[in-house]
């Protein structure tokens, strides 16, 4: 505890140094690879945002960890990205990388087995559906629990208004 008001000029210096350099490197690299990178897409592009943050900060504060190394870490990992996203358009490594959207709510009805496999409760469930304004369930076109992970609501108060099946092309039922 005695130490949290410890540092020298020179370690305040190599912060500030690292931070501006780090900072550029992630602003480049980002640049090149695209936004993709920090994008929430896929369980691969949030580990990848996690790790980049991880590097960050660790180049930034720890001392065992060089500029030069941070840096190539970070270039890995953003390479790492690039090539991920051009495999995915090859459909065996897009099923590979990507996880499936899995549809929780056909119209009114509940799909409870499909909850089961998405671990998501009714609560879990009734939240969303309010969080997205529905009054009545009928409103309720599908709800989808997404690869990412969150969970859309398609609704609307048109009762003639029917949702289109391209929508849910790549939707497991």
């Amino acid at each position: 505890m005695e130490k949290w008001f410890e540092a020298s000029t020179t370690s305040i210096f190599a912060i500030a140094i690292t931070c501006f350099v780090i900072y550029f490197l992630v602003f480049l690299f980002t640049r090149i690879v695209g936004k993709r990178s920090f994008a929430k897409m896929s369980s691969l592009d949030f580990a990848v945002t996690i790790a980049i943050g991880s590097v960050i900060a660790s180049t930034i504060i720890l001392k065992n960890v060089s500029l030069v190394q941070g840096g190539f870490a970070l270039l890995l990992l953003y390479f790492i990205q690039w090539i991920a996203s051009k495999l995915r358009r090859v459909e065996a490594f897009k099923k590979m990388l990507d996880n499936t959207s899995l549809l929780l709510m056909d119209k009114s009805e509940i799909l409870h087995h499909n909850l089961k496999k998405a671990n998501v409760t009714e609560d879990d469930l009734k939240a969303k559906l309010r969080e997205a304004n529905v009054l009545n369930l009928a409103e309720v076109r599908a709800v989808v629990f997404e690869s990412t992970g969150d969970i859309s609501v398609l609704h609307t108060n048109d009762a003639n208004k029917e949702l289109e099946d391209w929508l849910l092309t790549d939707v497991t039922r």
